[in-house]
């Protein structure tokens, strides 16, 4: 199948797991991930309606921006290293990988020189796997708390991956603990934070993350195929 047709295929998936759930299919976004792919393969994902880009890493989007313009909003999905924040805020319309409150601040330092507002995803290790990112569920809440003290990064949402598995219902217990985490956090009414996003799911799993409540999943290899 062509590229557009594994989009299509993919938006259709979305939209049957959201109306399973009883949401509105326009309440989930796909975010097709670009990571490894070809400008022109990126194009013909675009040409076929793909409206968000993600990267994982900060060097190979820049080259691609370079190359292909805003033809879409990028996102950076994978892990961002503080001296790279200078980069990602000028690349990226929002960001999905921030757990400590370091690279919130630096963040904030950049996005202040450009006179830039930078949306940001907190991303939370519920599993608490020693070799993924993220901050510790119990400690997320005083995270979300000391970014909305920072006048120029805007917390949006949260993210997490949840621990592989071919089961895909697997990760519905940690799409759940994600969710509500994020509604324990609304209630706080914390100035600047919204919780309206929630990036989980991926090529395996992202129709149960769809049922438990993500707005943003993040699909790339049931578009482009397997990568090297």
């Amino acid at each position: 199948m062509s590229v557009a047709e594994n989009l299509k295929a993919v938006m259709d998936r979305i939209a049957a797991a959201a109306k399973r759930a009883g949401r509105d299919p326009s309440s989930v976004r796909l975010v097709t991930v670009t990571k490894t792919v070809a400008p022109e393969r990126i194009r013909e994902a675009v040409a076929a309606g793909a409206a968000i880009l993600g990267e994982n890493r900060v060097q190979e989007a820049k080259e691609k921006i370079e190359a292909l313009g805003t033809i879409a909003s990028w996102h950076l999905i994978g892990r961002l290293q503080t001296n790279k924040a200078k980069y990602a805020v000028r690349l990226f319309d929002l960001i999905h990988s921030v757990d400590t409150i370091g690279l919130a601040r630096e963040l904030d330092k950049q996005a202040a020189k450009t006179g830039k507002v930078q949306d940001v995803l907190i991303e939370v290790s519920i599993a608490g796997e020693a070799s993924k990112a993220g901050m510790a569920v119990r400690e997320a809440p005083a995270l979300v708390r000391g970014v909305a003290s920072l006048r120029h990064v805007r917390v949006r949402g949260l993210m997490t991956m949840p621990p592989y598995s071919e089961d895909p219902d697997d990760s519905r217990p940690f799409f759940r603990v994600l969710r509500e985490l994020a509604e324990a956090i609304a209630k706080e009414n914390i100035p600047g934070v919204s919780m309206q996003e929630l990036s989980m799911g991926m090529s395996g799993d992202f129709e149960v993350a769809v049922e438990e409540g993500a707005t943003l999943v993040r699909v790339g290899t049931a578009i482009f195929g397997e990568r090297t």
